[in-house]
């Protein structure tokens, strides 16, 4: 009866994920695979298949769809700016992130350890079960209607693309933002060295633009320190301030 049980649980959130993608898999033990994490596999003995290769694929075609979208999505813009754009909506944290809104947690097939230790929230869990499922659906249809799917879970690529880039290089950001007003020479980084409780190191920074301080932020390192203070300054951006706000 337990058995019977938890194959309808996983049957229920397996086909609860389809209608969510808006495709219903005709086979659909590549569905199940796209799931499988390596930790499954070898505490279940069962069998030696997971969703590594299907990774390995949806990975491929996932960097096609992108990057033909940015191509014509800016004509004007050269090659390093295109690849840039495709990394960007292809790092770890957008990928866990589109996973967590299809609730790939809620559906990826991991031994008791790996869940025991969070592996159900892991970004590289989540993002390698969403380069599975595309590898997936590419097998399972064909290029046109995965296509139309990648497209429909990233919806406006070009608004998510201007918050990423944001977030990816707050540095640059900042740094477009202030030197037409002010030079090159107008932002300074001010990071101090701490040590916390458990004896780690840790950063906190400040930037100052002509002196005035407009953001601050923590991390692990210096340039992540700097990195948190300059995504701050830019979040309290005014472009209608005349002076940074002290």
């Amino acid at each position: 009866m337990m058995l019977c049980t938890l194959m309808t649980d996983k049957e229920s959130k397996l086909s609860t994920l389809q209608e969510r993608l808006g495709y219903q898999f005709k086979r659909h033990e590549l569905l199940e695979l796209s799931l499988t994490h390596p930790s499954y596999t070898q505490q279940e003995k069962t069998s030696t298949l997971n969703n590594q290769r299907l990774e390995f694929l949806g990975d491929a075609v996932l960097s096609l769809v992108l990057a033909e979208n940015v191509y014509f999505l800016f004509p004007d813009q050269r090659e390093g700016a295109l690849a840039q754009a495709r990394s960007v909506l292809a790092q770890g944290g957008v990928l866990s992130h589109l996973a967590l809104e299809l609730k790939l947690n809620d559906c990826v097939f991991l031994s008791p350890s790996e869940i025991h230790s969070g592996g159900q929230e892991k970004e590289s869990v989540l993002e390698d079960a969403f380069e599975a499922l595309i590898g997936a659906l590419y097998l399972d249809s064909d290029l046109e209607t995965t296509r139309r799917i990648i497209l429909e879970l990233y919806g406006n690529i070009e608004m998510r693309l201007e918050t990423l880039l944001s977030s990816h290089n707050p540095k640059g950001r900042l740094q477009e933002k202030v030197q037409p007003r002010w030079g090159n020479n107008a932002i300074e980084y001010i990071v101090q060295e701490r040590q916390e409780p458990d004896h780690q190191n840790s950063f906190k920074a400040e930037v100052l633009i002509n002196g005035y301080k407009k953001g601050e932020g923590t991390g692990h390192s210096k340039k992540e320190a700097e990195e948190e203070a300059a995504r701050d300054a830019l979040v309290h951006w005014s472009e209608n301030d005349n002076e940074p706000i002290k």
